[in-house]
């Protein structure tokens, strides 16, 4: 379906009335009535979009990926391809409960793979590496990888990661300086 404010491949199948300009829709992806997605975002082949998820501008939604209800996609997220979310810590067949909120906040980056627990937040610009398993919150600029995910440094707003020059503070590869407290980190 073409549209003059967003590109639905002739695949796809979208219920929403609620999508952004300059968006791009791409073949076998369903997007589900209800569901909010911004501006220029790419929501590439194979993808589910469930009644009730909101996603901001600038996003991009990799192959293979389900977003369920209670799931938030702030603005300028990478989602890799095969990113597995849940919205029900306890799920039981014929059994509906309110779904858990899950945040992912602006600038983040989800690696390939990752699976993500309900319920949990992902800080701003933070990064996760391929096949981590997320089960608690992510400090914004953290790093983390495993299974289960454990934190292994502090990333900037392209992704790369900052360099230790003391003990609580952060360089990244401008020589701008981030500070450490209370296990989060600002710029300085």
């Amino acid at each position: 379906m073409k549209n003059k404010d967003f590109f639905v491949h002739e695949e796809a199948l979208v219920e929403s009335l609620s999508i952004g300009k300059g968006t791009r829709i791409w073949e076998f992806s369903h997007v589900c009535d209800g569901v909010t997605i911004g501006s220029s975002c790419n929501i590439c082949s194979f993808c589910f979009i469930e009644k009730g998820v909101l996603i901001g501008n600038d996003v991009t939604v990799k192959c293979g990926i389900y977003l369920w209800d209670g799931i938030t996609i702030e603005d300028n997220v990478f989602l890799g391809p095969n990113v597995v979310f849940t919205n029900d810590v306890r799920p039981r067949s014929k059994q509906y409960k309110a779904p858990e909120k899950t945040i992912v906040k602006h600038g983040a980056s989800i690696g390939a793979n990752t699976t993500i627990l309900a319920g949990v937040t992902i800080g701003k610009f933070a990064m996760t590496g391929i096949a981590s398993v997320v089960t608690r919150n992510v400090p914004d600029y953290a790093l983390v990888y495993g299974n289960p995910a454990k934190q292994h440094g502090w990333v900037d707003e392209f992704g790369e990661k900052l360099k230790q020059i003391e003990p609580l503070l952060w360089e990244d590869t401008n020589g701008d300086l981030y500070l450490e407290q209370d296990g989060r980190i600002s710029r300085k």
